[in-house]
């Protein structure tokens, strides 16, 4: 009798971890290089001028097509977390110069935290934020 219960137990949690398993929704793929670029690219309040504006969103552009690229290469794991990280020094080094370091920390944070739900998306170029 108790070998009888225990095979019962046994098939009906079976039964209902396939089920719980056939359950989880799939999650369709985003276009992430549109809501990249667009959290970059907020820069209200920053007082930029014109010319930094410009200068920014071409190289927002720029560092948006690059994130994809090495994402969507055939690289290792390995040399695509080196190129992210080559990237986001370029990038912050880009940045200080144009606009300085307090202007940069500010934008910084307002993109770390537009990024933030998209990260795991993003997987290994999150390093590059």
């Amino acid at each position: 009798m108790k070998k009888l219960i225990l095979l019962a137990a046994f098939v009906f949690g079976a039964f209902f971890a396939q089920e719980a398993k056939a359950q989880i929704p799939s999650i369709p793929k985003m276009d992430l290089p549109t809501p990249g670029s667009g959290a970059l690219n907020k820069i209200d309040g920053l007082g930029l001028s014109s010319d930094q504006e410009t200068k920014l969103k071409a190289n927002n552009q720029s560092f948006t097509d690059d994130i994809f690229k090495v994402l969507n290469s055939s690289a290792t794991d390995a040399i695509k977390k080196n190129q992210f990280l080559d990237l986001k020094k370029t990038r912050q080094n880009f940045l200080m110069g144009l606009m300085g370091q307090q202007l940069l920390g500010n934008y910084n944070k307002s993109v770390s935290n537009l990024i933030k739900p998209f990260k795991k998306q993003l997987g290994l170029a999150a390093l590059a934020f």
